[in-house]
Order: structure tokens, then sequence, then C-alpha cells
């Protein structure tokens, strides 16, 4: 699970910053151009955010599973991927498509990022300290 959770948390990373630039530069033309409300573009911006926040955040789940073992590790990284997925996933498509119940979809992956922050603080008070 560490390797995997390592694995993705890099690839999320790197396709958060490269979905972030097509917002940034081939989304943006199409909010002056009028083909895409401005609205959408922040949908667009948030999701990238939180994808690279959650990046970061599965490979603290590594780390902590490679260091624990922790039940509660595994619960993290799961729900990091879940959760950008669901949020993540939703937001973009809904960007592109318009289909707007996929914002139904998005409390989901939100919901999954808050019980993966919960867990990874379950698996941190598991870790020892030493003098």
């Amino acid at each position: 699970m560490v390797k995997i959770f390592a694995i993705l948390g890099a690839v999320f990373g790197a396709m958060s910053v490269g979905l972030g630039a097509f917002g940034a530069h081939g989304l943006r033309s199409k909010v002056l151009s009028g083909e895409l409300e401005q609205r959408l573009l922040e949908v667009w911006e948030t999701a990238a955010q939180y994808q690279m926040y959650h990046a970061l955040a599965l490979i603290a789940a590594a780390w902590l599973l490679s260091q624990t073992q922790s039940t509660s590790a595994t619960v993290a990284g799961w729900a990091f991927v879940v959760g950008v997925a669901l949020f993540s996933g939703s937001l973009y498509t809904m960007t592109l498509t318009g289909i707007k119940w996929l914002g139904a979809i998005t409390p989901l992956g939100g919901t999954a990022f808050i019980i993966g922050w919960i867990a990874l603080a379950v698996a941190a008070s598991g870790l020892t300290t030493s003098s």
C-alpha cells in the first residue's frame, strides 16, 4: 500500500499541475470568448487546488503507513483517492460538459476528504517519538 499511495500521490500532483495549467490557459480563453462561464473556471481551479492538497496528503498517508503499518493510514489513503476521484473528478467533468447534476457528487468527495484527514490524525497519533 505504501508504494501505491506514494505513486498515486505523485501522479495526482502532476495531474493537478497539468490540469491547473490547462484551466489557466486553455479554459481562460474560453471564458474570454464567452464559451465558458467565469464561475466554471473557478470551479475548475477549486478542483485542481483540492487535488494538489490531497496528492500531498496521500503522500503523507504513505509515509505514515511506512512508519506505523496503521489501518488508519490505509483508510486515510483510500479516502483521499476516493475524494480526488469524486470531488475533483466531478468538478472537472461538470466544467467540461456543463452537466450541473454532477455537482451533487462533489460533497461525497468532500466527505471522503474529511474521513481521510480524521484517519490521518488517528494514524499520526500512533507514532512514537524517540529521544
